[in-house]
């Protein structure tokens, strides 16, 4: 494992996914991802003190394995990627909740609207590749409600409940390689 220090990372995309679950009616979940995202941060890997970390999810991306609900996703109902294109996600603190695990609290903006949220971390560590890079890798998850953002769209169904639930729970495993 390389030596804690303060450096620069950035997002090693063909080893990194960001995915959500959501409830479909009322019994199922539905898992999408997002194709396209970026993201860094600044600081030392291995304590992830003072940690400056930033994303941008490409809303229009999405994809679900279905074209038409992608369609509707990227639609007015959902994300509008026509007048809104980033997801974005600014870090604000960090705490330790173990040598490898964290809680990652930072600002979510999706539509204009902006709103905090956690994310529970995990170090996964720090390895020099076989072409000579310094690579480190982190898990996270959460769950937001889509309504917090102006994600409203619904159907009601005949039995009672709804088509889509308001809760999405957030995973992704990311891959980072330090800069020189």
């Amino acid at each position: 494992m390389a030596t804690s220090e303060n450096a620069k990372w950035v997002l090693d995309a063909s080893h990194s996914e960001l995915e959500f679950r959501v409830k479909h009616l009322m019994i199922s979940n539905v898992k999408g991802e997002f194709k396209k995202f970026d993201a860094t941060f600044e600081g030392d890997v291995a304590s992830l003190s003072d940690a400056k970390i930033s994303a941008t999810i490409d809303a229009s991306s999405i994809y679900t394995n279905e074209e038409k609900r992608d369609e509707h996703l990227r639609s007015e109902d959902f994300f509008d990627v026509e007048k809104f294109k980033d997801i974005t996600f600014v870090g604000t603190s960090i705490k330790s909740k173990s040598d490898d695990e964290f809680e990652l609290t930072g600002d979510l903006t999706m539509k204009r609207i902006t709103k905090p949220v956690t994310l529970n971390v995990e170090f996964g560590g720090v390895i020099k590749d076989p072409w000579g890079n310094d690579k480190s890798a982190f898990s996270f998850s959460g769950e937001i409600n889509r309504k917090d953002w102006g994600l409203n769209w619904n159907s009601a169904l005949e039995a009672g409940g709804v088509l889509v639930g308001e809760k999405v729970k957030i995973n992704g495993e990311v891959q980072f390689a330090k800069q020189a």
